[in-house]
């Protein structure tokens, strides 16, 4: 089982990917699958033990890359490309917010690298697992340049979107430049208004498709969250699958985080009023009664409008009007930065924000908050929802993709409801689904039986995993039939 993927925990994160692909290869390797995570050596990472060496080229441009093992938990691996002309940079994906303008070479030259690697092992993996825009040609690669490769040759692809906002698109003369034929700049193939689309490549020649949530799925079959590709997704419908992503349960429990100043768990939730003590501390707001009587509205976000935080803006006057405390930690957009800044300083006794990223606040935001508040336009999958249920955290989201697969309103009736949704995305929307949340906080009963649904949900990663067994094992079927891919017909 070969994945490839631009970032992986331990070693290189910029969002949910990381955690993807840092937490799927242990979850397979219990179910008793060889899992191989690929992905660059970026600047500064030294994990790894150099395995081995070869030249690897991509559309004439060619370099020795070395492979550094590194081990992952339940004896997966992850494999690191060392290429320093690539990947020994600033950033990942560009620096000062441009993108850097070699990306598609950097990229068809991980999955190269990747499948070269491989080969080399001499036995064809099972499936071969590729993930997002920067490994979308692997699927196409299967199809042109390993096509009758005497090991490659016929090994089934599965492709995921993480975020279909993200895809890839590059001027038509890189199709030379990365081993592919003019063939290829077709509205069937890799064309995308003008440009080609590493993305489509993936959509387009993967035996099957995978998102991160059933809702997505289904959105992204629309114009309205389909980014110009619903059309492309509509054909292979019959292809398409959403599997919710899983969330690290040793690295996200309350019974036993070491961020948290006392463990709690659905028996006891006393320790969850020391955490919120101590976060109300953490943002230099005062610990008494009233602060603690009082709602807290927890966001650990980045700060751009997919996040919601354009409806905050619209609605900034009534929010903080409301009686309830509100903590927010990320980065994003500078204009919502200052915001969250200006706000804190206006109100000091109710508004806490902090610009940048600490782990053990997060932890303790999820630890202290009542509630979390995800007010998302769209949201692939999204995970601190999952982590807020389970530190007995409510929380209040916008009903898009995975909030709306993992969050069950009270209103509904159903007996599993563990928050707050609502499905206008409209300022009015945001501020009655608050006041829903606020009324039922001050019912206490009401509450805990909230948050004991929450806190009894299975967002484990081994579930996740059971699900993209099936996919593989469709996919290798799919090949066993000699059928190259399925669609919705």
């Amino acid at each position: 089982m070969l994945l490839i993927g631009s970032e992986a925990q331990p070693f290189a994160k910029t969002g949910g990917l990381a955690d993807v692909l840092g937490a799927l290869p242990p979850a397979l390797q219990r179910l008793g699958w060889d899992a191989t995570v690929v992905l660059p050596r970026y600047h500064g990472v030294s994990a790894g033990t150099l395995s081995r060496t070869f030249p690897v080229s991509v559309g004439g441009y060619t370099r020795t890359a070395g492979f550094y093992e590194a081990p992952l938990a339940d004896h997966a691996r992850a494999v690191l490309v060392e290429c320093p002309d690539l990947y020994h940079r600033d950033g990942f994906y560009g620096a000062d917010g441009v993108d850097y303008p070699d990306n598609p070479r950097r990229f068809a030259f991980l999955v190269r690298a990747a499948l070269e690697y491989a080969a080399k092992r001499g036995t064809a993996p099972d499936v071969i697992h590729a993930h997002d825009w920067q490994a979308g040609l692997a699927p196409v690669y299967l199809k042109t340049v390993y096509a009758a490769h005497p090991v490659l040759g016929g090994t089934p692809s599965v492709f995921t979107i993480h975020n279909l906002a993200y895809q890839g698109l590059f001027e038509s003369d890189w199709l030379p430049r990365v081993d592919l034929g003019w063939d290829q700049f077709a509205v069937d193939r890799l064309e995308f208004y003008g440009h080609i689309s590493f993305l489509k490549g993936g959509l387009t020649d993967a035996q099957l498709i995978t998102t991160v949530s059933r809702r997505y799925a289904e959105e992204i079959q629309t114009p309205a969250f389909g980014f110009g590709f619903d059309g492309v997704l509509r054909a292979r419908a019959g292809a398409l699958v959403g599997i919710l992503n899983g969330i690290d349960t040793q690295e996200w429990d309350p019974a036993r985080d070491p961020f948290l100043p006392a463990p709690f768990g659905a028996e006891d939730l006393s320790g969850k009023r020391a955490a919120k003590i101590a976060v109300l501390k953490r943002y230099g707001i005062t610990a008494d009664e009233t602060s603690l009587t009082r709602p807290l509205v927890g966001m650990v976000s980045r700060m751009v409008a997919q996040k919601g935080f354009d409806l905050i803006e619209a609605a900034l006057d009534r929010l903080t009007a409301l009686d309830a405390t509100f903590l927010v930690l990320g980065t994003g957009e500078p204009r919502y930065q200052e915001m969250w800044r200006a706000l804190a300083v206006r109100y000091p006794d109710r508004i806490g924000a902090r610009i940048g990223f600490d782990e053990s606040l997060a932890h303790l935001i999820e630890g202290g908050a009542d509630m979390f508040l995800m007010p998302s336009r769209f949201e692939p999958c999204g995970l601190n929802q999952m982590y807020s249920m389970r530190y007995g955290t409510v929380p209040v989201v916008h009903g898009v993709g995975g909030l709306a697969d993992t969050v069950t309103d009270v209103s509904s009736g159903n007996a599993a409801a563990n928050g707050f949704v609502f499905t206008d995305y409209t300022p009015e929307a945001l501020l009655g689904t608050l006041a829903r949340a606020f009324s039922t906080f001050g019912n206490a009963p009401s509450w805990h039986a909230l948050q004991a649904a929450g806190m009894q949900q299975d967002f484990s990663w081994d579930r996740s995993a059971q699900e993209y067994v099936k996919i593989y094992r469709r996919a290798i079927g799919l090949r066993a039939e000699g059928k190259g891919h399925t669609d919705g017909s």
